[in-house]
């Protein structure tokens, strides 16, 4: 992909944001606060992390327990465990087909809308880069679910950018009521809103949310958001806990791995999971494990090398460490990866993906850029034959309402 600079503001306009931009970890007042502890309990054990102290020894106590600790977690993400990837492969699949059989749940992600009010400089959608924006309107939305709905898929997952302005929480619910006409399972991945508006999106027919912390080191975070609403750390943290407060059966957790070091973000991403499954037994935890991927129009961001044995190795651990929580590898990585890993511990698969804009509906294709380059452009089909040839089972929908 060519790399421009046109993204890149003046000296002048940078100096002026800095100037006035606002504090990364202070609340905005249009933001719900709730009490809770979790952010400073993650934060607290994620500096304290100090992967290099592990040994070998370490790994294999934690690889013989029936259930692991949080130590025992930052054991299986260590450098020590590398050495022994192969063994913790083998038992993540065990643990894999022992809550899940042989089933690989499949859905497709679609982008209904691509404003956005963040500067954050890693991604394709920021407000300050020179794409094609575009927002589909209810007509075009229901064409984009037909025709998803007509390659045998019960489940989606609904994005837009990040504009409360431009896609409103009543815009993105009405979607959701339309999504309900085609779909069983619907998910949401949308900028975060308080408890009552995910409490609405709920009553809408949204099941379950999924929020990219992107990296959990506040203090690199502060240097990727630059401006909007998700500058605020905190605010985007509880993110999960408020969804599960508004009504949502399920919650999805990552950072995006390559923005720091993946081994911290990776422990903070399961340890905000376990806290969560503590406090709230009842919710389906699900984490997704996206590398970071080229945009358009960006040669700001370098990436930390995160390799293919460094992702298997944070999948597994995370397999190992909540054996319930579902498993999602995304179409960033190639069709051999994502092979692979749903062979040893992932449990879901998209398929079909475009992460542009009115590109399944034939009569609204192509209205807006894409967010990142996707590596795995497999149809549904050839997703679906590629799971039966591993002799895994495709499940289109994990729940329906009664």
């Amino acid at each position: 992909m060519e790399k421009i600079n046109e993204s890149i503001l003046s000296d002048e306009i940078k100096e002026h944001q800095k100037e006035h931009r606002i504090d990364h970890m202070t609340y905005l007042p249009d933001m719900e606060q709730i009490p809770s502890d979790m952010l400073e309990q993650v934060l607290a054990e994620t500096k304290a992390y100090d992967y290099d102290s592990f040994t070998e020894s370490d790994v294999r106590n934690a690889l013989a327990k029936e259930r692991r600790t949080l130590k025992d977690f930052q054991a299986l993400l260590s450098p020590a465990a590398l050495p022994l990837l192969e063994e913790m492969a083998r038992k993540a699949q065990a643990e894999t087909q022992k809550y899940f059989g042989n089933s690989v749940s499949m859905f497709t992600p679609v982008y209904i809308a691509n404003y956005c009010e963040n500067y954050c400089i890693y991604c394709g959608f920021n407000c300050h880069n020179h794409i094609r924006r575009a927002q589909l309107n209810e007509e075009e939305i229901r064409r984009e679910f037909a025709a998803i709905a007509k390659t045998g898929l019960q489940e989606i997952l609904i994005l837009t950018g990040e504009s409360r302005k431009k896609s409103t929480v009543e815009y993105i619910g009405k979607a959701v009521e339309m999504a309900r006409e085609y779909f069983k399972v619907i998910g949401l991945e949308i900028y975060p809103v308080n408890t009552d508006e995910y409490a609405y999106l709920h009553k809408c027919g949204a099941d379950y949310v999924t929020v990219f912390q992107e990296t959990y080191n506040p203090d690199k975070y502060e240097t990727l958001h630059l401006a909007g609403h998700k500058r605020i750390f905190p605010y985007r943290f509880y993110a999960q806990e408020r969804a599960l407060m508004g009504g949502m059966r399920g919650v999805g957790l990552s950072a995006l791995l390559g923005l720091d070091d993946f081994r911290k973000d990776a422990f903070a991403t399961g340890m905000h999971a376990y806290l969560l499954q503590k406090k709230y037994p009842h919710a389906e935890i699900a984490f997704s494990c996206p590398r970071l991927r080229p945009i358009i129009n960006n040669d700001r961001i370098n990436p930390m090398d995160v390799h293919e044995r460094q992702l298997l190795q944070v999948i597994c651990a995370y397999r190992l460490f909540m054996p319930f929580a579902g498993i999602t590898v995304s179409s960033r990585e190639c069709a051999r990866v994502r092979d692979n890993l749903m062979q040893i511990a992932a449990t879901k698969i998209s398929a079909g993906v475009s992460t542009g804009i009115g590109e399944h509906g034939e009569e609204v294709q192509d209205k807006g850029d894409e967010q990142f380059e996707i590596s795995d452009d497999r149809s549904v089909e050839e997703i679906y034959g590629a799971l039966r040839e591993h002799h895994l089972q495709p499940v289109m929908a994990d729940a329906i309402y009664v």
